[in-house]
């Protein structure tokens, strides 16, 4: 899939409307395009997955020509803009993030970065999801991002990958000039959400909260937690198909 000389890309992200990240993807974007839309939610949604809003009305909000920002979660904004807001001519290709921390491992099937990416996939466009691993929320390396996505972009598009298929890109912890290059990775594992702090209300009633420690990596050598922690930035392919063809086999004979 080659990028056409002005092809036109739809940005969403899960950090909501005036995130940083998104100024940043808004910069890398228009190093490739000046036909730029920009469909985000109006307020971070981060950890939503792949959720739909269907209890409660969808508000578009323009704020300035093909700039929007969504009353929903970040799958909403990549299916109001592709059927609605930009129905006469869809993307050629969307872009979601820049995020703020990253999507390693499973954090992919909790991310509203990767779910707008993997909406985008589901309607046909190419879609790539970048986030930017920050471990200090004062000092987050935006330049790393900003510095070698064009490029990765320009690529990865020239290579082409399967409509079922999002890529997935991760930039290491570090400054630009500290980056040791690019590698291809697989989907690491270090499980979120068995941090449940106990806490207490002013009132003394109990609630949970969910902390950010996860398990140790039990990844093997080539996942993209590994690459990134080697300080290169990782490029891992997806698919949204999450049939598992072995077992399917398997059962097969079990009920023919």
């Amino acid at each position: 899939m080659t990028l056409k000389a002005r092809p036109r890309i739809l940005l969403s992200n899960d950090d909501g409307i005036f995130a940083p990240g998104l100024e940043v993807l808004e910069r890398i974007a228009r190093q490739i395009s000046d036909d730029i839309w920009v469909v985000a939610p109006t307020m971070e949604r981060s950890g939503a997955g792949h959720s739909l809003t269907i209890h409660e009305p969808l508000r578009p909000l323009k704020q300035h020509d093909r700039r929007y920002a969504i009353s929903g979660t970040p799958t909403d904004c990549v299916m109001v803009a592709i059927n609605h807001i930009m129905q006469d001519m869809a993307p050629d290709l969307v872009l979601s993030g820049v995020n703020n921390g990253g999507n390693l491992g499973e954090d992919v099937h909790y991310s509203g970065t990767v779910a707008a990416a993997m909406e985008a996939a589901f309607l046909g466009v190419p879609a790539i999801a970048l986030s930017q691993v920050s471990s200090d929320p004062a000092a987050i390396h935006w330049a790393t991002a900003e510095k070698f996505a064009p490029d990765i972009i320009r690529k990865v598009c020239a290579a082409g990958w399967p409509k079922d298929v999002l890529i997935n890109l991760n930039f290491p912890d570090l400054p630009p000039e500290a980056v040791k290059g690019v590698r291809t990775a697989a989907q690491g594992k270090h499980k979120v959400g068995d941090d449940l702090i106990l806490r207490h209300d002013p009132r003394g009633r109990p609630y949970l909260w969910l902390g950010d420690k996860r398990m140790p990596e039990t990844s093997p050598e080539g996942s993209d937690m590994g690459a990134v922690n080697a300080g290169y930035v990782a490029v891992t392919p997806l698919n949204v198909d999450l049939t598992h063809a072995p077992t399917m086999q398997a059962l097969a004979r079990i009920f023919p």
